[in-house]
This record gives C-alpha cells, sequence and structure tokens, in this order.
C-alpha cells in the first residue's frame, strides 16, 4: 500500500477521477488533480429531447453505443421526458453495436439485447462493422461521447447512410489560469513523476493549453523524459504519439490496469536503490529512504541529489548549480548542498573535491522486479 510513495502523480480526468485519486493516494502518491475537461449534462436536457424524438420517428437500423455512462444518461433523460418505453422499442428493433464492455454493460442494463461488440474500442471500429454491411441507404443513430466526432458521422455519409447523432453530455473546457495551469507548469518544470490520461480530448486540452501558455515544447520534453505518460488505451494515446511522446498503455483498457502500470513502472524504473557502505537508500520521486526513515527533498535539493546520482564521477560545481530552478550561483549551490546533507544525514555520503565538484559515494543496487501479487480489483 506504500507502492508509490514518494511520487508525485498527476490527473487530467473528470468523470470518476475521484476513484483514480484515492487508488493512487492509498498507494502512497502525492497526487495533483487538474480536469483538462469537465463533463455537463447538454443544455438544460432539451437539445438532447429533441434528438431522442427525431430517433424515435426516424426508427434506425442501427445504433452506435459508445459510452456506457452518454448510454445511461440518455436512458434517464428519455425516462424523463416520458419517451423512455418508446426509445426502448425503438432499441430493441435495431441492431446495437456497442464500443467496448462499458456500453455493452449499460445496454444490457436497460433490459436490451446484447449489443455486437468490435474488436477495437474505438468509434471508427464501429463505423467499419457498418460500412462492411455494405447497405446504403441505413438509418445510423450515434451516441456521441462528449464531442461530434465529424470524421467518423462523415464515413458514414458518404456511404449514403442517414446519420441521427445523440448527444447526452458534452466536455467544456476549464480556464487555462487554474488548476491546469499549474498542472502544465508542474510538468514542465518536471516536478512530476508521472501524468494519467483517461481520454484523447483530455490530451488534446492538455496540450492545448499548453500551447496557450507558451509550455508546449518544455511539456511534450518533459513527457518525453522525466515525467512519465500514461494513458488508458491506444485511442487516448494517439494524440500524444502525434507530438512526439511515447505513453506507457496498459494491455486491458480500464483505469484499474491503467493504475497498476503505472505502479509497477515507477517502482521498476523510477525507484533508484543505492548503497554506501553499510547503509542502503532509496530515491523514490521527492522521498529519500534511508535507515528507516522517509525525507522529502525541498526542490534544490532534490535537483542536486538527482545530478548527483545520475553521475558516477566528480559533478563540477558549474552543472550542479544549473540544475536548480532558475540556474544558481555558488552561493546557493553551497547552501542547497548544506541543506542536502543535513537532509540525507550520511556522514561522507557526498563529498566535496576541491576546485572540481561534488562526488556521490554510493554504488547502485539492482532494481528489484515489481511485486506481481498486487490485487486492483477496486478499479475495474
Amino acid at each position: 500500500m506504500s507502492q508509490l510513495r514518494g511520487f508525485r502523480i498527476g490527473v487530467t480526468s473528470d468523470r470518476r477521477s475521484e476513484d483514480l485519486i484515492a487508488a493512487l493516494q492509498r498507494r502512497g502518491a502525492q497526487v495533483l488533480h487538474a480536469p483538462a475537461l469537465r463533463i455537463v449534462p447538454n443544455d438544460q436536457d432539451s437539445s438532447l429531447v429533441r434528438e431522442t424524438r427525431a430517433v424515435i420517428a426516424a426508427r434506425p437500423d442501427v445504433v452506435l453505443v459508445t459510452t456506457g455512462y452518454g448510454m445511461r444518461r440518455w436512458l434517464e433523460v428519455a425516462d424523463a421526458a416520458g419517451l423512455g418505453a418508446e426509445l426502448v422499442d425503438v432499441l430493441e428493433e435495431a441492431q446495437v453495436l456497442a464500443r467496448g464492455p462499458k456500453a455493452v454493460g449499460a445496454v444490457r442494463a436497460a433490459g436490451l439485447d446484447d449489443a455486437d461488440i468490435t474488436d477495437a474500442d474505438t468509434t471508427s471500429s464501429l463505423v467499419d462493422h457498418v460500412l462492411a454491411q455494405d447497405r446504403p441507404g441505413l438509418r445510423v443513430a450515434v451516441q456521441l461521447h462528449g464531442y461530434t466526432d465529424e470524421v467518423q458521422l462523415a464515413r458514414l455519409r458518404d456511404q449514403g447512410a442517414r446519420v441521427l447523432s445523440v448527444t447526452p453530455y458534452r466536455w467544456v473546457s476549464p480556464s487555462p489560469d487554474g488548476r491546469l495551469a499549474r498542472l502544465i507548469e508542474s510538468v514542465s518544470r518536471r516536478e512530476l513523476d508521472a501524468l494519467t490520461f483517461t481520454s484523447a480530448p483530455a490530451v488534446d486540452a492538455v496540450l492545448d493549453a499548453a500551447r496557450l501558455l507558451g509550455r508546449f515544447d518544455a511539456v511534450c520534453a518533459a513527457l518525453r523524459d522525466d515525467v512519465l505518460a500514461a494513458a488508458v488505451g491506444p485511442v487516448t494515446a494517439a494524440p500524444l504519439i502525434d507530438a512526439g511522446v511515447r505513453p506507457v498503455q496498459p494491455d486491458r483498457y480500464r483505469m484499474g490496469a491503467l493504475i497498476r502500470l503505472v505502479c509497477d513502472h515507477l517502482e521498476q524504473h523510477r525507484v533508484v536503490r543505492l548503497r554506501a557502505g553499510d547503509v542502503e537508500l532509496q530515491l523514490r520521486g521527492r522521498c529519500v529512504e534511508v535507515e528507516g526513515r522517509s525525507v522529502v527533498l525541498a526542490p534544490h535539493a532534490l535537483a542536486l541529489f538527482r545530478t548527483l546520482v545520475a553521475s558516477e564521477t566528480v559533478v563540477p560545481r558549474s552543472e550542479l548549480a544549473a540544475s536548480l530552478s532558475g540556474g544558481g550561483d555558488d552561493h546557493a549551490l553551497e547552501v542547497a548542498m548544506s541543506r542536502l546533507r543535513r537532509s540525507l544525514g550520511v556522514p561522507g555520503l557526498i563529498t566535496t573535491v576541491v576546485k572540481r565538484g561534488y562526488r556521490l559515494n554510493a554504488v547502485r543496487v539492482p532494481a528489484e522486479s515489481p511485486a506481481s501479487a498486487n490485487r486492483f480489483d477496486d478499479l475495474v
């Protein structure tokens, strides 16, 4: 339960963010939450009711369900408007295609026949399935997930389908001068160890906000190097890959699998184990564990320690000073080094090499394999 102690992780999701944050915090992480997009109901539900009436009147041949949440909300609003029974009748007559297990679960919960599920959890795979039937003139209803995917709708129309869209909820971007701005600044300064994404629109929103704040290049550089980018699946990962960032992705596109992956990756690749004589140390994010103590390092001390750990030789004073945020002079370096030594409390761990710099008197210890027995059944 302390697998993530010392690590700072950014969370960009809105819906179900409480589950993700709680799971990370239970494992010892410090979480910085800044929703890149907020999910809000369709304006007063009036437009959704109009769209529902249009679907009932058209009696579509095929219905594409893209999210479980959207399907549930669509049915709830239809019930409240007195259209629930008519909508279910229409859905029972149609071929229902669902994007992933959660959407299938929502269809089943409505008492409908099992929906067909595509191999990939993407809207394009649903459209591929429809187009493969080669039936011109199909009436197709599409439950959208937060924004209009015009590319996929155009593919259907180009093949002669009559397309009806239903938008149970929509995404809105928060102001870039609030929490999201602080998150972007933390990423650009490499003050986070990982950043999680659960939707492609959230990735786009973060990158767009970074451009607006003039931090796009710094954010992408950090995500390629010191800050682990973690995406719940290939659709979410696509905008990151387009930006030159290679995020880690779980084999199963679920939140629990994402958390397992983040835990294991940080444990295996971002924990530095050291031995200095009889003393063992672990650098875990912002925290150094030494002789049963957990020492949270201040930013300057952490920057110095990371620079020393990364080198097997003497580190010049100029390089250490440059590692301090905003750069630093000799005085700032000496103050930060004194605080680092005092915090760690290991005599002889850091040696001053006169007229050259400093050396860390420790050797690396091979990483242990991540604990395969960890269970994440609380998030599926």
